[in-house]
C-alpha cells in the first residue's frame, strides 16, 4: 500500500515503523527537519518537509496516487489535521484519517458532518486511553481484557504468581483442564520477558509469565479460580495528573465511584479543572511523586491509583510508591515502549501506551475490509484482530487441525450467531463468523490472506 503519514511525532514516527516494515510505501510529511532526519535514520520511509496542509507538499508527497492518508500532528494541530486529511481526500487519496482533540467532534451529528467531508475516520486517542483505563478499574484481576460480542467471548491478560496452580503445568495439561470445562477456555499467547510465545503443547507456565487466554462468559470465574485471582470492586480512585486523560477519567468515574481525587502539580490547572469537573471530584494541588503527600492525601482510603501524567518515569514511580501504600490496583500511562517491560517488573498492575492503542485503530485500514477490529494487548508485541468471514474464503475450507496457518498466529474463538465458541483443532469456521484472532505482527499479513 502507498501511505502517506502527515506528522512525524511520537505518534506519526511509531505508524511509520510499524508500516515499514510490511513492504508498504511510507511517505511521512513534517515541517520540522530535525524529527525528518532523526526518522529518516532508522526507518526505510520517504520524507517531505512542508506544511501537510499546504497543496503543493501533498502534491509532492504523491498523494493522488496514495491508498491510505493519515494526520496524526500532534494534538495542538488538530486543525491541520483535519484540513490535511480532507485535502488529501479530495485530491485523490482512497482513504483518509485524521487526530482531533475535541471530543464534540465525535457525536454522531459531526462524525457525519466530516464523513460527508471526505475523512474515513477521526480518533481522539486521549479519550481511547481514557476508556481503557475505565475497562481496567472494572476488571482488576487482569493486567488488560477485551470483549468480543458484548463479553460472550473475553481475553484477558493474567501475571502468573506464586499461588497460581498453572505453574509448571505444560499446554497440554491446561488443555486437558480447558476440555473437562467443555473447552469454555483457551491459551492464546504468554510473554515471558521480552519475547510473545504462541505455545505449543510442550510449552510449559513460569512464574511472572504474562499469560493471554480467551475465555466465554460463563468460563471467566472459573478460570479465575484457577489462576488464582479475583476482581475486586472499586469504589475509589485517585488520579494523578490533570491531563486530557485523567480529566476524562475523572469525569466518567464520577458517576460510579465514591470517591475521586484529582493531583495536579500546575494551580493554573488546577482552578481549570476544578471549574470544569463535577463537585463530587476532588481536585488537589500537589505533588503526587511525594509519597508524604500522597499519605496526607489519605491514599490508603482508595481501592485505585492512575497515573497519567505527560512523565512515563513520574507515572511509573508514583504507581509503585502507591502499591507500597497499600494500593490493591494501579495503572500508568507509560508512552515510552521501552519502559512497559520495566513497569510491568516493577509491579504496576497496567499499563496503557496511547501510541499502540491509536496505531491499532489506524492499522485495520491496512488490513482486508474484513478486518471489524484490532487492538494491541499490553505486555505483547501482538494484536488481536476480530475477522467477519465471508463466505468461499480460505478460512472456511477446512478444520483448524487441517489449515496450513501460521505458525506466529492463532485462531482463539468464535462468534456464531448467539453461540460462542472456543477455537480447537476440530472446528471449522463457517461463513459470517466472527473470528478471534491472535498474532505476532510478522504474521498479519498472512493471516488477513485466509480472510480475503
Amino acid at each position: 500500500m502507498k501511505i502517506i503519514i502527515a506528522g512525524a511525532g511520537e505518534v506519526g514516527s511509531h505508524l511509520a515503523k510499524m508500516l515499514s516494515n510490511e513492504s508498504n510505501d511510507i511517505t511521512v510529511i513534517d515541517s520540522d527537519h530535525e524529527r525528518l532526519e532523526a526518522l529518516r535514520s532508522h526507518t526505510d520511509v520517504i520524507t517531505v518537509e512542508g506544511n501537510p496542509s499546504a497543496i503543493h507538499i501533498l502534491h509532492e508527497a504523491g498523494v493522488e496516487t496514495a491508498d491510505l492518508f493519515i494526520a496524526v500532528s500532534p494534538s495542538e494541530s488538530q486543525d491541520v489535521n483535519i484540513v490535511s486529511a480532507m485535502l488529501a481526500k479530495k485530491l485523490g487519496s482512497k482513504k483518509a484519517t485524521a487526530r482531533i482533540d475535541n471530543e464534540e467532534y465525535l457525536s454522531y451529528e459531526n462524525k457525519y458532518l466530516f464523513t460527508e467531508m471526505g475523512i474515513d475516520l477521526m480518533f481522539y486517542p486521549e479519550k481511547i486511553a481514557a476508556g481503557e483505563i475505565i475497562d481496567l478499574l472494572k476488571r482488576t484481576a487482569s493486567t488488560d481484557s477485551m470483549d468480543f460480542a458484548r463479553g460472550k467471548l473475553q481475553i484477558a491478560v493474567f501475571k502468573l504468581e506464586e499461588s497460581s496452580a498453572l505453574l509448571g503445568m505444560s499446554m497440554a495439561e491446561f488443555s486437558a483442564v480447558a476440555a473437562e470445562q467443555g473447552h469454555s477456555f483457551r491459551v492464546v499467547a504468554i510473554a515471558r520477558g521480552n519475547d510473545t510465545i504462541i505455545p505449543g503443547f510442550d510449552t510449559k507456565f513460569k512464574y511472572h509469565d504474562l499469560v493471554f487466554i480467551i475465555s466465554r462468559r460463563d468460563g471467566m470465574e472459573m478460570l479465575m479460580k484457577y489462576i488464582g485471582k479475583k476482581d475486586i470492586e472499586i469504589k475509589n480512585v485517585m488520579i494523578l495528573g490533570g491531563s486530557p486523560i485523567g480529566e476524562i477519567v475523572a469525569r466518567q468515574m464520577s458517576r460510579q465511584m465514591d470517591t475521586v481525587k484529582l493531583i495536579e502539580m500546575n494551580k493554573e490547572k488546577c482552578l481549570e479543572l476544578s471549574e470544569k469537573l463535577p463537585d463530587n471530584v476532588i481536585v488537589v494541588n500537589g505533588d503526587g511523586r511525594n509519597s508524604d503527600m500522597l499519605i496526607e492525601e489519605s491514599i490508603k482510603d482508595f481501592d485505585a491509583f492512575v497515573a497519567v501524567t505527560n512523565s512515563s518515569e513520574t507515572n511509573i514511580l508514583a504507581c509503585v510508591a502507591a502499591k507500597r501504600l497499600g494500593i490493591t490496583r494501579t495503572i500508568a500511562e507509560v508512552e515510552n515502549l521501552e519502559y512497559i517491560r520495566l513497569a510491568e517488573s516493577m509491579g504496576v498492575d497496567a499499563i496503557i501506551n496511547k501510541k499502540l492503542i491509536t496505531a491499532g485503530r489506524i492499522y485495520k485500514f491496512t488490513l482486508s475490509n474484513k478486518v471489524r477490529f484490532i487492538k494491541y494487548m499490553s505486555g505483547t508485541n501482538a494484536e488481536v484482530l476480530e475477522y467477519i468471514v465471508a463466505p468461499d474464503t480460505a478460512i472456511t475450507k477446512r478444520t483448524l487441525k487441517d489449515m496450513n496457518f501460521p505458525k506466529n498466529a492463532i485462531i482463539g474463538g468464535i462468534i456464531r450467531g448467539n453461540e460462542a465458541i472456543i477455537a480447537v483443532g476440530d472446528t471449522q469456521i463457517q461463513a459470517y463468523d466472527r473470528v478471534a484472532v491472535f498474532a505476532l505482527p510478522e504474521a498479519v499479513k498472512e493471516v488477513d490472506r485466509f480472510f480475503r
